[in-house]
């Protein structure tokens, strides 16, 4: 859809064109950030939009309230209450979680390096820093869920900076997997590629060889199980593990790697994997 530009800015045919594909769009002012609450809503005075679920236009007409104002209504988008801001944007932003999208922010180089080899392939769209990696999936939105790495959905923003290349991929579980927060009970260290399997010597107390094979398989099962939430899954599944057969010396390196290659089916990658058991060793003190 294509409209030219009148005196309400260049971005504005471009937020109409996004709105008819059911994007909800909103202007943002110089900075990237959204234009600031009217009077009648300064200080959420009007109820506080932000905490509504669902994004849509303030019932005072303007653009307020940052993400909750994006909208796909021509009328609203078009009005005169808003023609103040598109004259004064500097770009056009869009809520990801209204249009059904999740996008991973990638804001360097080292963050995009880790994105290709980690995330599946999906559309891609040049930043200023970095590129944005758009999937088909609506999530909760964090900030900083690794060095350079932003997650925008729902009650978030992103800029529209065209449509990218690529074709759009599902939401990956690897991705959902960043927003849960690992239970903090150690600092992290730098791991070697190995992992210390602990435990004493002396004859193990379990019952038989039998009792560890079932046990293994039954941790396994959990985590490939997982359905979200891998990084706490494979956390807690390594925690039970080594509670159980961690200090009696009956785990061998043929028991981890069943576990770690589990959890790296899942999406996991070998120092997620590290991180998971060092932090489990030493919450049990081993």
């Amino acid at each position: 859809m294509t409209q030219p530009t009148d005196i309400r800015g260049e971005h504005l045919p471009t937020a109409l064109s996004l709105a008819a594909a059911r994007v909800p769009v909103l202007p943002l002012r110089a900075g990237k950030g959204p234009f600031g609450n009217c009077p009648a809503c300064a200080q959420n005075a009007c109820g506080g939009r932000p905490n509504m679920k669902t994004p849509g236009p303030c019932t005072c007409a303007h653009p307020c309230h940052g993400w909750a104002a994006a909208t796909t209504d021509p009328d609203v988008i078009n009005s005169p209450t808003w023609a103040r801001a598109w004259r004064e944007a500097a770009a056009v932003a869009y809520h990801p979680g209204g249009a059904g999208l999740t996008v991973v922010d990638l804001d360097n180089a080292e963050a995009i390096a880790w994105a290709r080899a980690t995330l599946p392939v999906t559309r891609t769209v040049a930043t200023t820093r970095g590129e944005h990696w758009i999937y088909q999936g609506v999530m909760q939105s964090v900030n900083a869920v690794r060095p350079g790495v932003d997650i925008k959905s729902h009650m978030a923003y992103a800029r529209w900076l065209g449509a990218g290349t690529g074709a759009t991929a599902a939401l990956p579980a690897v991705v959902r997997a960043l927003a849960v927060k690992q239970p903090p009970t150690a600092r992290r260290t730098p791991q070697a590629p190995t992992v210390p399997i602990g435990g004493q010597s002396g004859a193990c107390p379990h019952r038989s060889p039998v009792y560890l094979d079932r046990g293994i398989a039954m941790a396994v099962q959990r985590i490939t199980d997982a359905g979200s939430a891998v990084h706490a899954t494979v956390y807690r599944t390594f925690l039970a593990v080594l509670s159980t057969h961690g200090r009696c010396g009956c785990l061998t390196d043929t028991h981890t790697a069943r576990l770690f290659t589990a959890a790296q089916t899942k999406g996991e990658t070998v120092r997620h994997c590290t991180d998971a058991w060092t932090n489990a060793r030493t919450a049990l003190g081993l």
